[in-house]
């Protein structure tokens, strides 16, 4: 991965050499605040260039991390439902063994040898 990103950024920085020395051609470029008398035609292409792909991957990481967040959100609501669930399935579970034992110790009734009764011998 490492070599592949060193290539291109080699493949790139000659793409941007060959850009600056074809276009030599000097113009006067107005750039809103300022005025530049003479730039390349080449270096102000390889200018905007970069310009436009950092605004480009400043906008896609923004909107990245909204995407991001949105998915995030509604993975700790399936996460929240399933958890509600799960403890209403547990509560009904304890709620029946606590009937069925209280059901169990009105029926049985505990009889102990030494609580029986003297029999007449």
């Amino acid at each position: 991965m490492r070599y592949v990103l060193v290539a291109l950024l080699i493949v790139l920085f000659g793409y941007s050499l060959a850009l600056v020395l074809q276009n030599g051609t000097e113009l006067s470029v107005d750039l809103l605040f300022t005025q530049v008398p003479a730039m390349r035609l080449g270096l102000l292409l390889l200018l905007t260039l970069a310009l436009g792909v950092v605004v480009g991957l400043l906008l896609g990481v923004q909107i990245f991390r909204v995407f991001q967040t949105s998915w995030e959100i509604k993975r700790l609501r399936k996460d929240i439902d399933h958890l509600r669930k799960e403890q209403i399935h547990t509560a009904q579970l304890a709620a029946a063994e606590a009937a069925a034992n209280t059901r169990h110790e009105k029926t049985v009734v505990d009889i102990h040898p030494n609580d029986r009764s003297s029999t007449p011998l």
